[in-house]
């Protein structure tokens, strides 16, 4: 019998989960993982722009791992090929590759695993190992979507997240900052984490989500950025589904986020393993330098970009 009675528990959600059809995991690094036991994968070649969450993973299975160099509009360089039983694993930076992009590389190198890790109202390719998470885009405190035909022949436990609320519950009554070390903690608690399922109250939070008005707001965001920063801009963007982040990348950006740092306008490295990886001379080192990835989130209203507009363009000017 369940308990009958009692005090009022946190409220239970009725919604969709928008990636109804996928496995619900608790991590992102557990997908791969999930990929790495289920298909046996032996060698992965990766991306030198990328975190070292990927290469822990491998590195804790024992895996053979080859670094590719990619080009300006994110691809992998065109001398890349695969070796014999070698996997590709694929980034969907900053969405910026729709399903028809994604299917060429998946004619063209057949074992590849997709990173949507950016990408999360995207819906996978059909037979395509595609990985999702949920705490880049939503304020939970766990939970990762994969696509796979391969199931793991184990039964999983759920993951248990309640006492990883505190930096969530913090910023929402407090500030950020006095939370931050407790998100920290909360971040490198996933490195050691096995493979478990998601756990019920990121599953249950996930269920109180509209998502078509979050996927909405993130594309106006995201398009007035580019209206208004897309002339300084390195990089030439399509409106991706349900943008992640805007990235605008200028010859000082490492400078510009510091400046932008004492307005409290927090710009993220999110690659800062590229520094150790790459050489000073790499693109992917510039890259990991001066690509400013600005917020458009559903947090944010035009007001608010226009804002981050102004501050931005006080640095350019």
């Amino acid at each position: 019998m369940e308990e009958i009675g009692g005090y009022i528990e946190f409220p239970e959600y009725k919604g969709d989960i928008f990636h109804t059809n996928a496995i619900a995991l608790n991590s992102a690094r557990n997908c791969l993982a999930y990929l790495i036991e289920s298909k046996k994968i032996n060698k992965i070649t990766v991306p030198k722009f990328l975190c070292d969450s990927v290469s822990s993973v491998c590195k804790k299975y024992g895996i053979n791992v080859r670094r590719y160099s990619i080009n300006v509009d994110f691809m992998p360089n065109d001398k890349l090929k695969l070796e014999d039983d070698e996997w590709l694993y694929f980034v969907n930076y900053y969405g910026q590759f729709n399903n028809e992009q994604i299917a060429k590389i998946k004619k063209k190198y057949d074992r590849v695993i997709i990173d949507n890790v950016q990408a999360y109202f995207q819906m996978p390719l059909g037979d395509t190992d595609t990985i999702y998470t949920c705490r880049k885009f939503f304020g939970v405190p766990d939970g990762a979507f994969l696509y796979t035909d391969k199931k793991l022949n184990c039964d999983l436990e759920n993951d248990v997240s309640m006492n990883r609320m505190s930096h969530l519950l913090g910023r929402l009554e407090e500030n950020a900052n006095q939370h931050y070390s407790e998100y920290i903690v909360n971040e490198e608690a996933f490195i050691n984490l096995p493979i478990r399922k998601m756990s019920l109250l990121t599953e249950n939070l996930l269920r109180s989500i509209d998502y078509k008005i979050v996927q909405i707001t993130r594309e106006r965001n995201f398009l007035y950025l580019d209206n208004k920063l897309g002339a300084y801009n390195k990089l030439k963007l399509q409106v991706p589904v349900g943008a992640f982040m805007y990235p605008l990348y200028i010859a000082n950006g490492a400078d510009i986020r510091k400046k932008l740092q004492e307005e409290k306008i927090y710009i993220p490295t999110l690659w800062p393993d590229v520094f150790d990886v790459c050489n000073e001379s790499d693109l992917e080192y510039d890259m990991a330098k001066n690509i400013l990835p600005i917020p458009c989130d559903q947090r944010y209203s035009l007001e608010d970009m226009e804002y981050m507009v102004s501050e931005v363009e006080k640095c350019l000017n």
